[in-house]
């Protein structure tokens, strides 16, 4: 085990694949299950979520943080994305789950790989100058979060496809804020015949909310000032709004003129002092990520796919995300 550039901590650490796969080897001779979460660090409370949902449901627990440069685009905010290595070793830590028996669980290792380890044939955040082995869900990737940032299901597919290969989970959690991608990555899984973790093993957790406003809780949360935390949570206001209409039985167009009318409305209380810019808000099919035509209504049928409202809006220079599933939700959590 290496802890070269780790901060200490009580949970084992390894930055190197070969150094924790000798430690997965014991887990497996002893037929332990290993469940795992895959972050980028910055921890709040979305991601212990899914650390204590894997510790309720698995023998041994891996956290993973690496900020993956393959998902930013050049003009991105890699270089100033948060990196709190020492107080997220010290939350991860702190995480337990109380069996049945007495006994505690908690975090049995973080995975703390250097981007070298990662990406051995090297990385650029522009597309055109990569080389080496990539990896791309198509026809899935370009709905949503893909028509603003292109690249970006590109770069996640390729490293959590490169982080099952290392950690070799027997489940993962992934959290509801980032519908997109944990769906997609559940495809992904199925598409490429994995058992480690086989896509019915792939969880998607309900987001994490302020428990004061709804905001859903993200790293990025903390680039906002006083005044724009003040107005983010706008955004769920306005899926909130569409979600109503749709309910009701209003068109996916009617339902979506309700969330950009509220958007619009505080924008306009906003300014000057801060600056709302509405990206998109989208009426999604949770399994074709195919846009729902404007007269689209919700289905009465349980067994239909579920809709996915989702959105991104900028307040100032912070891009937030969000969304709501519309319909039978048990569909999504697996």
């Amino acid at each position: 085990m290496s802890t070269t550039s780790i901060p200490s901590s009580s949970v084992p650490c390894f930055n190197t694949v070969a150094s924790y796969r000798e430690w997965r080897q014991k887990a497996r001779d002893d037929k332990k299950s290993v469940g795992f979460v895959a972050t980028m660090g910055a921890l709040h409370d979305g991601h212990l979520s899914l650390v204590r949902r894997s510790l309720e449901q698995n023998d041994l627990t891996v956290l993973s943080i690496f900020v993956n440069p393959a998902q930013f685009a050049p003009h991105e905010d890699l270089a100033t994305y948060p990196k709190t290595l020492s107080s997220d070793l010290n939350l991860a830590s702190q995480q337990s789950f109380a069996l049945a028996d007495g006994s505690v669980r908690t975090v049995s290792a973080v995975f703390v790989p250097t981007v070298t380890e990662m990406y051995p044939s090297g990385i650029s955040q522009d597309v055109s100058h990569q080389k080496g082995t990539f990896i791309e869900v198509k026809g899935y990737g370009e709905q949503m979060e893909g028509k603003s940032r292109p690249t970006f299901f590109r770069g996640v597919a390729t490293v959590v496809t490169k982080l099952f290969n290392a950690i070799e989970p027997t489940q993962t959690y992934f959290g509801q804020k980032d519908i997109q991608q944990a769906l997609l990555l559940r495809r992904m899984s199925r598409d490429l015949l994995m058992s480690h973790p086989a896509p019915e093993n792939l969880h998607i957790v309900p987001t994490e909310r302020d428990s004061s406003d709804g905001l859903a809780l993200s790293s990025r949360n903390t680039y906002l000032s006083a005044e724009g935390r003040a107005v983010a949570p706008t955004l769920y206001a306005a899926l909130r709004a569409a979600q109503v209409a749709w309910n009701t039985g209003s068109t996916k167009q009617e339902s979506l003129l309700q969330a950009i009318d509220l958007v619009q409305e505080k924008r306009a209380q906003a300014a000057p002092k801060v600056d709302i810019q509405l990206d998109y808000i989208q009426f999604n099919d949770s399994d074709t990520f195919e846009e729902l035509e404007d007269g689209a209504r919700a289905s009465k049928d349980e067994d239909a796919s579920p809709v996915i409202i989702s959105g991104a809006m900028w307040v100032d220079k912070t891009r937030l995300i969000d969304n709501i599933i519309l319909g039978n939700d048990n569909k999504i959590w697996g």
